[in-house]
C-alpha cells in the first residue's frame, strides 16, 4: 500500500478555511458596519429634520405671539377709545344739561328769595340763601319740584331773625338732587 501524505494538503485546506472564515467575518463585520453606518445616517436624517421642522414651527409659534401680542393691545386700544368714546358720548349728551339746570334754578326761585351759595358734587346741588318768609321758602321748594331738571328739595336748616318790628328775613339751606330728564321730553321733540 503506498502511503501518501496527506498533511501539506490539509495544511493548505485549513488556511483556506481559516482565510475564507476571517474573509467571512471581515465581510460580515463590515457589512453590519455598513448596516449601522446606514441606520446612523437613517437616524441622524431623521433627526436634522425633526430639528428643522422644530426650528420652523418654533418661528411660526413666535410670529404667531407677537401676532397675538399686537392683537391684545389693539383690543387694549380698541376698548380705551371705546371708554373714552362714551365718556365724549356722556359729555355731548350732558353739554346742554348745565344750561337747563342754571336756567332752572333762575325760573324757580320766587320773589323774596335770595341764593347767595350754590355749589354742586355730581348731581347733589347745596343751595344756601335769604327769603323774606318761610311761606317764600315753601313756593321755591313747590318751584323746584315742578322743575324738569331739579327733584327731590330737602329743607336742612332754616332760621328767622327780626330785621324790624315788621320785617323778618329766614337764612334757609336746601339740598336739591339733579334731574336727567330726556331730550326729547325737555326740549318739545327737539334735539
Amino acid at each position: 500500500m503506498a502511503r501518501i501524505n496527506l498533511l501539506p494538503w490539509r495544511e493548505e485546506q485549513r488556511k483556506q478555511q481559516q482565510k475564507e472564515f476571517f474573509l467571512s467575518i471581515g465581510l460580515a463585520t463590515g457589512l453590519t458596519a455598513f448596516v449601522m453606518f446606514l441606520v446612523h445616517m437613517a437616524i441622524a436624517d431623521k433627526i436634522e429634520y425633526q430639528q428643522l421642522r422644530n426650528r420652523f414651527l418654533s418661528q411660526q409659534i413666535a410670529v404667531l405671539d407677537k401676532k397675538i401680542k399686537e392683537i391684545r393691545d389693539l383690543e387694549k386700544k380698541k376698548e380705551t377709545l371705546i371708554s373714552k368714546m362714551e365718556i365724549i358720548q356722556r359729555l355731548q349728551s350732558s353739554r346742554p344739561e348745565i344750561v337747563h339746570l342754571f336756567e332752572s334754578i333762575a325760573r324757580t326761585v320766587p320773589d323774596g328769595v335770595y341764593i347767595t351759595q350754590f355749589t354742586q358734587a355730581g348731581d347733589n346741588l347745596s343751595v344756601n340763601g335769604f327769603a323774606q318768609s318761610n311761606a317764600r321758602v315753601s313756593a321755591y321748594m313747590r318751584n323746584i319740584e315742578s322743575s324738569p331738571w331739579l327733584e327731590d328739595p330737602q329743607l336742612q336748616i332754616i332760621e328767622t331773625k327780626a330785621k324790624s318790628k315788621h320785617e323778618r328775613e329766614g337764612r334757609f339751606s336746601l339740598k336739591i338732587k339733579q334731574a336727567h330728564p330726556k331730550s326729547n321730553e325737555t326740549t318739545g321733540g327737539k334735539s
